[in-house]
């Protein structure tokens, strides 16, 4: 008796340590949300099919062939056009700028901004971002997952950080031009633009999701994406809600 009791005790034990061990695997794989950790010191991209080893989808330069200009990224100094509707633009320099912050997980942008400029509400779906003002005044905020707007007034050396995937802007509200320093924990952070993302895609968001999700007309939906699509707005696509269940039955 004492020996089966000892076995089952055993086989829970052993049952016990398997579930922890699955649960602890589950956890550690579902846990990462940021770039992957480099398993060498650098990878400089280059479009070389040839390339033997293939990281974050680009393939490495061969280190023998590796110099410091790979490391070096000029003309970071020269300000953005800002002549344009928004009157703010960002130069994002990541992996498809600068190919040797491939697998360092990092990325910068300056942020150039005319009077009274406004860096559109946008999110950056893979990054963080550490802002940075270097001249200027701006207001800026982040609203959170609950709908919560965080929002101050941010002065020449202040830095606020607008965390990932969270929709953010910032407002030139001086007379004179601004300019922000941007840094991003991912070498590719991308960037949703909120307005474009809605009024601007291509093909587009039925009229019927649009019209009820903002409660508003069609007009309103028409003129909306007058200033965010380069389509006729007054053509047809053939896209509509009849046209897909149609499609789907």
């Amino acid at each position: 008796m004492e020996d089966f009791k000892g076995g089952r005790i055993a086989k829970l034990v052993m049952m016990f340590v398997y579930c922890m061990a699955f649960a602890m695997n589950f956890m550690f794989h579902v846990s990462i949300a940021s770039d992957p950790a480099p398993l060498q010191d650098f990878c400089i991209a280059v479009n070389d099919p040839n390339s033997a080893v293939l990281v974050n989808g680009n393939h490495c330069k061969n280190p023998k062939e590796v110099t410091i200009d790979d490391f070096l990224y000029k003309g970071f100094n020269i300000p953005a056009d800002t002549n344009n509707t928004q009157g703010a633009s960002a130069t994002l320099v990541d992996i498809t700028r600068f190919p040797a912050v491939n697998t360092q997980g990092v990325s910068m942008a300056r942020v150039d901004f005319a009077p009274y400029g406004l860096n559109t509400p946008h999110l950056h779906p893979r990054g963080s971002e550490v802002f940075a003002v270097m001249e200027g005044i701006m207001y800026a905020g982040f609203v959170t997952t609950d709908y919560k707007l965080y929002d101050t007034i941010l002065k020449k050396g202040d830095i606020i950080v607008f965390p990932q995937g969270l929709i953010h802007f910032q407002l030139n509200l001086g007379k004179t031009d601004a300019l922000a320093i941007a840094s991003f924990g991912s070498q590719n952070p991308g960037r949703i633009n909120i307005a474009e993302s809605v009024f601007g895609t291509n093909p587009r968001v039925l009229d019927e999701v649009l019209t009820k999700g903002f409660q508003v007309d069609e007009l309103l939906v028409k003129q909306l994406r007058s200033q965010f699509s380069t389509d006729n707005i007054y053509t047809s696509t053939g896209r509509s809600f009849f046209k897909l269940l149609s499609e789907t039955y």
